[in-house]
């Protein structure tokens, strides 16, 4: 490759790095992705058929905005195949490139109106925190599914007794254990529980215990131990995202350091070909 050709490949670089890396560029992504909701939200209302047709216009223009974004993200890589390591910029590529294709008068226009749905999830992808978030919540499940099975035996176990002891007052909410774990979901979401326990002590008068018991148990117990993991499993993913990004600069300052001595080997190998040439 000629040295005129690896020094304009490597200021390119530069240029779309400092793009990417642009707040204001950032905010006006962040920008059309949230016009990009609201076109969404037009669609659902009855609108007349010139503004349906400025609708498809505006929803084109934005698919376009997201594809020149997705090509200055990627030619801003340093190492270009580094760019579909991440998972997020292979999401991104995947729901702007089906965006593309024109099905919206075709059978599969179900599909393509999702896809478009789905555009407002980059925004997980463009916000680090929104990414935080989300991994963190990932990363509880296995110890969040520990909590939901002792939870689920909880209520298996109230919606046993109550089947038991309330299916003559109401079989309608305790007729069988199934009906019964559902009229317990209702009590833990106090969702006029109060009225199902009213129910019950005309019967069984000291039957406000099963409720209070089991909406201590489900309610508040299991509520606070589940906050705890995923307060617990958010702090060690920003002190991961921290160290990451300590590293990441590190990397990025030396991608730079490299991108400067090629540019410096080139610049001299130029100069020594000028030199010769002018012999």
């Amino acid at each position: 490759m000629p040295p005129e050709a690896g020094l304009e490949s490597t200021a390119s670089t530069n240029l779309f790095f400092r793009i990417r890396h642009n707040k204001v560029f950032e905010w006006f992504v962040i920008s059309i992705i949230v016009f990009s909701a609201l076109v969404i939200g037009v669609k659902t209302y009855p609108i007349p058929p010139f503004v349906n047709n400025l609708v498809i216009i505006l929803d084109w223009l934005i698919t376009v905005i997201f594809l020149i974004e997705i090509v200055i993200r990627f030619l801003a890589e340093p190492v270009k195949r580094n760019f579909f390591k991440s998972g997020w910029n292979i999401f991104d590529t995947l729901i702007v490139t089906i965006s593309l294709i024109p099905i919206d008068n075709s059978e599969l226009a179900v599909v393509g109106r999702l896809i478009r749905i789905f555009r407002v999830l980059r925004m997980i992808s463009i916000i680090p925190e929104l990414r935080l978030l989300l991994n963190s919540l990932l990363k509880a499940l296995p110890q969040l599914g520990y909590v939901m099975l002792l939870m689920f035996i909880i209520f298996y176990i109230y919606a046993a007794v109550g089947s038991t002891f309330f299916a003559q007052v109401n079989p309608t909410l305790w007729g069988d254990i199934a009906i019964s774990m559902l009229t317990l979901f209702r009590v833990m979401t106090f969702e006029d529980w109060t009225d199902v326990m009213y129910e019950t002590q005309v019967e069984y008068p000291f039957s406000w215990i099963f409720y209070l018991t089991f909406i201590f148990f489900t309610a508040f117990a299991f509520l606070n131990m589940v906050i705890g993991i995923v307060v617990n499993v958010l702090e060690e993913e920003r002190q991961k995202q921290k160290d990451d990004t300590v590293e990441e600069l590190h990397l990025e300052e030396l991608d730079q350091l490299q991108i400067i001595r090629a540019e410096l080997a080139e610049l001299k190998e130029l100069m020594q070909l000028q030199a010769k040439a002018g012999k």
